[in-house]
């Protein structure tokens, strides 16, 4: 009869299979934190808007700054992470977001949305290189498709438990408490959030020189540039319609604030299902056919929404927007594979920088598109996301994805 396993080996085994060392749990806890409380109300963001009178324009225009703060600031947050240390650029950008969220709870016109957001989006984009940078730094090549595993996981637990949670306050309390009420839990969360940022503790990697970023852009594989024109095109795809789903779900197909949430809690939770199978064989065959796989459910996304006429075919077209996430932890570590270690944030941030620059007109396009019918901007962007497709496949090859 075999015997059971100490409790101590089995945590060992646990923390040695998902990668968990203190600094992944501490970026991880930060970003499980703060997505649990922006999911209670960033669904309903341009429902939001337009309960303080803003046009159908301006939510285009909201996406598109969005995309383009997105951006901008994805290039100076890795210079910070870089320069000062991952510790302290993760303390600034929560508490900027911090601020932003404040902003969003008190604001009365719904131009102040806009100054909200660049503060928020300091978050999600000045932080994504600090923590792209930190999987790189705490776990070996063969570990890392599983460490943004974890981190992808524990961001998108909470989508399946707070957008149900923030449609139903909606519902109750209206458009405008139900988000109030979900912006105040996240003031709170973001609090907690400082606390466990704190943690993290990695040294700072020395430049052997002094790097701009045309010297950043230089240390770019062939791969990797390839790699960033494909991921264009699949973005444009997404910016494109992501910002008018939750209109489109309730204006044309009908469905309930509560219903809403949950098919993107469909969605979450189909991603959490393949997360770590995926990172698993895609440590074993190689990153490209999971990368693949999710170009191609971006470009099949558009057109599952625009084709479903009913909640049940709602719920099954946001499936296929989980499945958009099987790849998403392979292509990660493919761009850190990709990268030196002592730029490695300035080139995530750089990155990044270039991706959503080309995109950021997409979401007010698609504004312009939604006045003509709003089925118009979805058959766009599901062809615009079809040819990142073709581009990743005849471009980056299996040696470097591999």
């Amino acid at each position: 009869m075999a015997m059971a396993l100490p409790a101590t080996s089995r945590r060992e085994r646990l923390v040695s299979f998902f990668g968990l060392g203190r600094n992944i749990v501490a970026v991880s806890a930060a970003m499980f934190l703060l997505a649990l409380g922006e999911n209670l109300w960033r669904r309903f963001l341009p429902r939001y808007l337009q309960s303080f009178g803003a046009p159908i324009t301006a939510i285009g225009m909201f996406g598109t700054a969005e995309d383009l703060l997105d951006g901008l600031y994805q290039y100076p947050g890795g210079w910070v992470a870089d320069r000062f240390g991952r510790r302290r650029a993760l303390l600034v950008f929560i508490a900027l977001a911090t601020l932003g969220y404040a902003i969003y709870l008190v604001m009365e016109s719904w131009w102040l949305a806009f100054v909200g957001l660049a503060l928020v989006m300091v978050w999600d984009g000045m932080a994504s290189p600090t923590l792209f940078a930190v999987v790189g730094d705490a776990l070996p090549r063969s570990m890392r498709t599983m460490g943004f595993t974890v981190q992808a996981v524990l961001r998108r637990v909470p989508i399946v438990i707070a957008p149900v949670i923030g449609g139903i306050m909606v519902s109750r309390l209206g458009i405008q408490g139900g988000v109030r009420a979900g912006l105040g839990v996240s003031l709170i969360l973001a609090v907690s959030t400082l606390i466990v940022a704190s943690r993290v503790t990695i040294p700072i990697i020395p430049d052997e020189a002094p790097t701009g970023i045309r010297d950043v852009w230089k240390t770019f594989p062939p791969a990797l540039r390839w790699l960033l024109a494909s991921d264009i095109f699949i973005r444009i795809c997404d910016a494109m319609v992501d910002v008018f789903l939750v209109i489109f779900a309730v204006s044309v197909i009908r469905i309930s604030a509560p219903r809403f949430g949950i098919v993107v809690a469909i969605q979450a939770l189909t991603a959490i299902l393949v997360y770590v199978p995926a990172a698993r064989i895609a440590a074993r065959t190689g990153k490209k056919p999971f990368v693949t796989a999710t170009f191609v459910a971006f470009a099949l996304f558009p057109l599952a929404v625009v084709w479903s006429t009913s909640f049940a075919w709602l719920a099954a077209a946001f499936v296929i927007g989980g499945l958009r996430e099987v790849g998403e932890p392979a292509r990660k570590a493919l761009i850190i594979d990709l990268a030196q270690p002592a730029v490695r944030a300035r080139v995530v941030g750089l990155y990044y920088l270039g991706r959503s620059v080309a995109i950021a007109p997409a979401a007010f396009i698609g504004g312009l598109l939604w006045k003509i019918s709003p089925v118009v901007p979805f058959y766009v962007a599901a062809a615009a996301g079809s040819v990142g497709v073709v581009v990743f496949i005849l471009t980056v090859s299996e040696e470097h994805a591999g």
